[in-house]
């Protein structure tokens, strides 16, 4: 009886996996993993649906020749850059409301998987999976960090505006480059700012991800690192290209 008294109550035998992710928390930890593991599942399809129809444009090769070499193609190649942007207006208009959200995020993942398969298509395979590793090794690198150093305290709000003032610079860059073309090296100065500029938006993306998205913003929080990932695997295929050449 004493010993039964006695015995201090443990927490975490009734609710395993409680402690919080951040010192602050004032949020149910089990309500925000499942916030998590929602988005990396989102996250994880919609990768793989950009995997398949990437390899779909790359290894049919009629579909390439079609878009390089026809006014329709070209026309077509001109939509799908562009339906990426247009979906995302609605998407962040209904992106509570089911089950128009997904067809919408769907829409605007194979839109731009088509974009990405189109530019691996004039790549070669050495420089695709050497930009495939790299960048997986990468993403899971900084989620990893990122996780700890919430664990620990951290907080990667600050990023916001030196991340979008970094962006517009970029983009200006890649601007000036399609008007004047500056060389191989400087597409490889572009590729190198973009990875690590795309790097600093992983971080912050995966941060807001642990502590600042509401439980119906799933969708964009999707939406937020999936550009993130896509945008660096670009950076670096930019690298390897220039590289190579």
């Amino acid at each position: 009886m004493w010993q039964t008294w006695n015995t201090p109550y443990r927490k975490d035998d009734v609710e395993v996996g409680a402690r919080p992710l951040y010192p602050t928390m004032l949020e149910s930890p089990e309500l925000r993993w499942a916030f998590i593991r929602k988005v990396y599942s989102i996250l994880s399809i919609q990768l793989l649906l950009t995997i398949a129809v990437a390899s779909v444009v790359v290894t049919v090769h009629p579909i390439a020749h079609f878009f390089v070499s026809t006014g329709a193609g070209l026309a077509l190649y001109i939509v799908l850059i562009i339906t990426p942007f247009i979906a995302l207006c609605p998407l962040y208009y209904y992106h509570q409301k089911h089950p128009v959200n997904f067809l919408l995020l769907g829409l605007f993942t194979i839109a731009l998987a088509f974009a990405v398969g189109l530019t691996c298509a004039f790549t070669s395979g050495k420089v695709i999976l050497e930009s495939v590793i790299l960048t997986t090794a990468v993403v899971l690198s900084l989620t990893v960090y990122t996780f700890w150093a919430a664990k620990r305290g951290h907080d990667f709000n600050f990023l916001g505006p030196f991340l979008f003032g970094a962006l517009i610079v970029l983009m200006l860059f890649a601007f000036i480059q399609l008007l004047f073309p500056l060389g191989r090296i400087s597409v490889m100065i572009y590729g190198c700012l973009a990875s690590i500029l795309f790097c600093g938006y992983i971080v912050y993306d995966t941060d807001n991800l642990i502590k600042r998205y509401t439980y119906d913003e799933y969708i964009w929080a999707a939406v937020a690192l999936y550009l993130d990932v896509i945008n660096l695997f670009l950076s670096i295929l930019t690298i390897f290209r220039a590289s190579e050449s």
